[in-house]
């Protein structure tokens, strides 16, 4: 019988930290001692940690961690009230609607399953059409088909089936639910669908994104653990597991299904993923494909192929035309970035991050370890582009932008009360964002990472300036 790998054939090093079960004395005691194996929340390979920096980073993560999962059951039953709330006054034609059903006993009880059901994302934006104004060969249509495909994958697959065939007049191709090996049930979805016509074939692969009221989705946005493998440097553990990394064999070429436990319910999603797309690509020579996500789904959408990378996937590299993330956190250290940047050289595919204003989630975890790479596209206030190294206060707790982030976050509020006299009803922002603007005052970021200003970006921002690749097919570019 084959020996199973250890953790040294899997991972040069690594740093795991879970605060669930530490103390506050032993989260804080990390500030007064480098030993990390002293602590019972941090698994490492790692004798010491030189850094107090590093250290007080790992303490404020902890610490943050520990705050959001007191808060999960609460957190959850809150987020579950408000969307069904939400759907229910919705399929029931609103407050004065509701009345008039009472009346004449025909409430309608909304169905979680059914493409008319809204998650709470969905009613932050409720747009469904695509902007005419943009087609294909536009040097901004892959990022705006890519921001709703985004906003679509947090509803549900009803949703999204009858989205993009219906209104897109697109082929669906599906909407998964993916297991997480280590956390032992299925927690990533991924929408897959096809925009094809008689000049282009382009397969859409679109990672879900944060769920607002899941604290655990809030806990990798903000955890320091990491994995090192050789020659590629360190890489956000919580991502990778959430991508498909297998508890047993790591990123092994295929998929062992004899040592998972628990047993699996559900496919891993990077080797679900690879593996539809091999058979796509097969069928078509003529086939591409792009990546994309929002927030947490931006950080699996990046990392889907630096796994490809690691594995030498040829086909795919070869047919990858991009990579478009919206809002997403840092997923790997200086190494990684380095590693990323040379491999989509290598390969020809273009790699841009958006990120709009003060939205935290690009902001976090702290630069102190993880560090962004690639193109980034920014956009102000204002819906003004421009292509940055970083963007600006590139740490969320920046004392220096702390005032700036919460006078933005008042101009934010009043702008929202303009934007439908000013730009029309495509524009129009409903009560769901307008409460999460006042929440912002508060917390400034939070509005900022709503899908809404970056569809707004992407329709509304100048790219005259910028120097954008417009879109042409791999086999063209020079």
């Amino acid at each position: 019988m084959e020996a199973k790998p250890s953790k040294k054939d899997l991972y040069t090093s690594y740093l795991l930290i879970n605060p669930k079960e530490a103390s506050l004395f032993d989260i804080f005691s990390v500030l007064f001692s480098r030993n990390v194996k002293k602590r019972k929340f941090i698994e490492s390979s790692l004798e010491e940690l030189e850094s107090f920096l590093y250290r007080l980073l790992i303490v404020i993560s902890a610490l943050i961690q520990k705050f959001l999962l007191k808060l999960s059951m609460p957190m959850a039953m809150i987020g579950r009230t408000i969307v069904f709330l939400l759907n229910f006054f919705y399929i029931n034609g609103g407050f004065f609607g509701l009345i008039r059903n009472i009346m004449q006993v025909r409430v309608v009880i909304p169905d979680k399953k059914a493409a008319t059901y809204l998650s709470f994302v969905g009613f932050t934006d409720t747009r469904m059409e695509l902007d005419i104004n943009i087609k294909y060969g536009n040097a901004m249509y892959y990022p705006a088909l890519s921001i709703m495909a985004c906003k679509a994958a947090y509803n549900n697959a009803a949703y999204n089936q009858a989205l993009i065939e219906g209104q897109w007049k697109m082929e669906f191709l599906g909407y998964k639910d993916y297991w997480n090996d280590f956390l032992g049930r299925a927690d990533t979805q991924v929408v897959m669908f096809r925009d094809k016509s008689v000049d282009h074939d382009t397969i859409v692969v679109c990672f879900r994104g944060t769920q607002p009221f899941n604290s655990e989705d809030w806990c990798s946005d903000v955890d320091l653990s990491w994995y090192e493998f050789p020659h590629i440097g360190k890489v956000h553990s919580g991502f990778l597991k959430a991508l498909g990394m297998q508890n047993n064999a790591g990123w092994a070429q295929q998929v062992d299904h004899d040592s998972a436990h628990p047993p699996r319910r559900a496919p891993l999603a990077y080797y679900d993923i690879r593996d539809t797309l091999r058979y796509l690509l097969q069928q078509n020579p003529e086939a591409k494909f792009i990546v994309t996500g929002h927030s947490l789904g931006g950080a699996l959408a990046i990392l889907f192929p630096g796994i490809l990378f690691y594995h030498d996937e040829e086909l795919l590299l070869e047919r990858m035309e991009g990579v478009y993330t919206f809002g997403q956190p840092r997923v790997g250290d200086e190494a990684f970035g380095q590693y990323m940047e040379e491999n989509f050289r290598k390969n020809r595919i273009e790699y841009y991050r958006y990120v709009y204003c003060n939205d935290m989630v690009p902001r976090i975890p702290s630069d102190g370890l993880f560090k962004h790479f690639g193109t980034c596209v920014y956009y102000n206030s204002q819906y003004q582009a421009s292509i940055v190294e970083e963007e600006p206060y590139k740490n969320y707790l920046s004392i220096w932008g702390s005032i700036d982030m919460r006078r933005n976050a008042i101009y934010e509020l009043i702008r929202s009360f303009i934007m439908l006299t000013k730009y029309g009803a495509d524009y129009k922002e409903g009560w769901p964002l307008f409460f999460i603007r006042i929440f912002g005052l508060m917390i400034p970021g939070i509005p900022a990472h709503c899908a809404q200003d970056y569809v707004n970006s992407t329709r509304l921002g100048s790219l005259r300036h910028l120097h954008l690749h417009p879109f042409h097919h791999k086999k063209n570019r020079s």
